[in-house]
């Protein structure tokens, strides 16, 4: 049996205790989130692996060097085409482990703050794309109700637009989940789970509950709404797969889309942004979505070039035909001033 002085020098060993007993049992986090700190882990160990022709298995926690890490986030970058914020993502989960190796080990003390000096990269920040309401309907349009792949996939795009839940949180929807109406005028609502095992419910509208209702009848409360071809819960991969083949179809029909880049968060930006154009304020966007802090809302309002032209010409000032009020020559305004 390996001895425990031994043992700690691999970093398998590390990797396993940060992952199984760190993440879960002390910090409680998702499912989620130790699958994307695990997904980090695993690029990491495949790249460290080939580079120093060592199996996984035998890497040590010293082979993970400053230099083998900012080789990993260039790879991540130019081989596998990942954006500067997956980048940052998969650094951030090398910093969790090094901190949570340095707590425990003390020995390792330096070369915790050896990695942890790996420098963040700074990302420009781009403006977010939504569909219009007409192009989001000519997706809605695409697939083909009448089998039933092509009715799921479209329930499935009808209930992102109409929640603007996550990929991953439209893939772990149960029949329970789904409150359906009762009565003419009763309300349909979906309990969503999302980041950090937080909960909100979210309105549905008529048609979006008579389509989950197709999806979920005769079967009990644990089933998944929304299942791949097998009958298994659709994977948040899944998720994007499908929509991407009807992004690719749109957009040969209409080459302007592919600027936009349609994905599942594409759908929840659309949901946003029409929701602010309806007249929804921005904190009830911010409880919609399941942001946490309302400036990650704000984003919409920023980007919303409709509601600017609206707010630009409430604010022109006109005298007569073709003449504009200076500033200068309001006379009230310029008593008011000089009151002061």
């Amino acid at each position: 049996m390996m001895g425990s002085d031994k043992k700690n020098q691999y970093a398998g060993y590390w990797i396993r205790r940060f992952l199984c007993e760190y993440l879960v049992t002390v910090k409680n986090m998702s499912a989620n989130t130790q699958k994307s700190y695990r997904d980090t882990f695993r690029l990491l160990l495949a790249r460290a692996s080939a580079r120093l022709r060592k199996s996984v298995d035998i890497l040590l926690l010293e082979d993970l060097s400053p230099q083998l890490i900012k080789e990993f986030l260039l790879y991540l970058e130019e081989d596998r085409g990942c954006s500067v914020r997956t980048r940052n993502q998969r650094l951030a989960a090398v910093y969790a482990l090094a901190k949570y190796v340095a707590m425990q080990s003390p020995e390792h003390v330096e070369w915790c703050r050896n990695i942890r000096a790996v420098p963040i990269k700074k990302a420009s920040k781009k403006l977010i794309s939504y569909l219009e309401k007409d192009e989001m309907q000519r997706l809605l349009e695409l697939p083909n109700r009448k089998t039933e792949q092509g009715w799921r996939d479209y329930v499935l795009l009808l209930f992102l637009y109409n929640t603007g839940a996550r990929a991953e949180e439209a893939s772990a929807i149960r029949a329970r989940d789904i409150s359906v109406q009762k009565g003419r005028n009763g309300l349909s609502v979906v309990t969503i789970t999302g980041k950090g095992r937080k909960t909100r419910r979210c309105p549905l509208w008529k048609k979006t509950s008579d389509a989950i209702a197709t999806l979920i009848r005769g079967k009990n409360d644990d089933t998944p709404v929304f299942c791949n071809r097998l009958g298994e819960q659709i994977t948040r991969f899944g998720v994007y797969e499908m929509v991407r083949r009807y992004a690719e179809n749109l957009e040969s029909q209409f080459p302007e889309l592919k600027q936009k880049r349609i994905s599942p968060h594409t759908i929840r930006h659309t949901c946003a942004t029409h929701l602010l154009q309806s007249g929804v304020d921005i904190n009830t966007i911010r409880a919609w979505l399941g942001h946490v802090s309302v400036n990650t809302t704000n984003i919409y309002a920023e980007v919303n070039m409709e509601m600017k032209v609206k707010a630009l010409l409430a604010c022109e000032t006109v005298v007569g035909k073709g003449k504009t009020v200076k500033w200068k020559d309001d006379k009230g305004l310029m008593a008011f001033l000089d009151s002061l």
